[in-house]
């Protein structure tokens, strides 16, 4: 890979197109790391507005995106999604038909899926809207949970930051994972991330039309370490178990087994990240049981481990300053 095109339009997201040019347009040559010949490209030369109120000015159309090795795919508004130029269509479908790379960040996924690339592949986009293009592209075989999904020669990637994972990935392949690792320094990122986007999913608890099932959710809730049984749920809300589970799964849209598992996931994730409670405590604390057990709930749902978890978003003081961050701090969960 020696040539990397990457393409903006009107409303383009500055931060998405960032990370396109840390990734391949720095000139790194004296770390050893050879150079891309980098070009942005847009539809209509010119200035080009970014969703942010700046613009900047673009001199390539769209003809070098039919040679490069590699055509990135910045994203655009949501209103755009199902309005893309079609020139911009026409060069990515190109550049898959000739078998180069195509890399879209964040909802950059969307104009791939207008273009038809992604019909038949698995795919990923920013966990809000992964249920919108799974809805518009039905073809499109949806993944919410990850950071990045390659299929063939497209990659896509979820969230903002999770570009940054998609480029590495793609580096990783194409100049080895010792120059990578150089680069991935001099971004102070690491190399590869672990997990997924579901950790980054905030699943707050669901709006229901019925009250009639909240005393016993928050009480729940309050009671995370006991074993709870539907049976015991049942006689708490006043109705049979059939009755009620029935009922539960309408008003909430899960089982009530799988409704208390979420919860006290989030409990445990919120233990994580504001206490340095062990983790056979945290285990207890959120209903789990052992420290075992907590692993095998994290890695089925997060992708991850607790411990790796808590690296990442630990905020109690102690970790903040161990970080070099000055914050000031409210008091960790007791």
């Amino acid at each position: 890979m020696k040539t990397v095109a990457v393409i903006v339009q009107d409303g383009f997201a500055p931060f998405e197109f960032g990370v396109a040019c840390e990734a391949f347009g720095l000139d790194r040559s004296d770390d050893g790391i050879p150079n891309f010949d980098f070009r942005i490209v847009t539809p209509n030369p010119g200035v080009v507005q970014s969703k942010m109120g700046f613009s900047i000015n673009v001199d390539l159309d769209l003809a070098f995106a039919y040679e490069a090795d590699l055509v990135v795919v910045s994203p655009t508004p949501r209103q755009y999604w199902d309005n893309t130029d079609e020139r911009v269509l026409d060069a990515v479908r190109a550049a898959v038909a000739r078998d180069a790379w195509v890399l879209s960040v964040c909802s950059g996924s969307f104009i791939l899926g207008a273009a038809g690339v992604l019909d038949g592949r698995r795919a990923t986009t920013h966990w809000m809207y992964a249920d919108i293009m799974a809805k518009m592209y039905p073809r499109v075989d949806v993944d919410p949970d990850v950071l990045y999904v390659q299929d063939g020669k497209v990659i896509t990637s979820a969230g903002t930051a999770a570009g940054l994972d998609a480029c590495l990935h793609l580096l990783r392949q194409e100049l080895g994972a010792e120059l990578t690792n150089k680069i991935a320094r001099r971004m102070v990122v690491p190399p590869q991330r672990d997990g997924g986007q579901a950790q980054f999913i905030d699943r707050p608890l669901p709006e229901v039309a019925s009250l009639s099932l909240s005393p016993v959710t928050d009480w729940m809730v309050e009671n995370l370490r006991l074993e709870l049984t539907v049976d015991q749920l049942a006689a708490k809300a006043h109705m049979s178990p059939r009755t009620f589970a029935r009922r539960f799964k309408s008003d909430y849209g899960a089982t009530p087994a799988a409704w208390l598992a979420r919860q006290r996931i989030i409990h445990a994730q919120r233990l994580l990240e504001k206490t340095d409670l062990g983790l056979d405590r945290v285990a207890y604390e959120s209903g789990f049981g052992s420290a075992a057990v907590l692993r095998q709930n994290f890695a089925r749902v997060l992708d991850t481990t607790p411990t790796a978890y808590r690296a990442r978003f630990c905020c109690t003081r102690e970790a903040m300053q161990a970080a070099g961050a000055e914050v000031e701090m409210l008091e960790p969960v007791a």
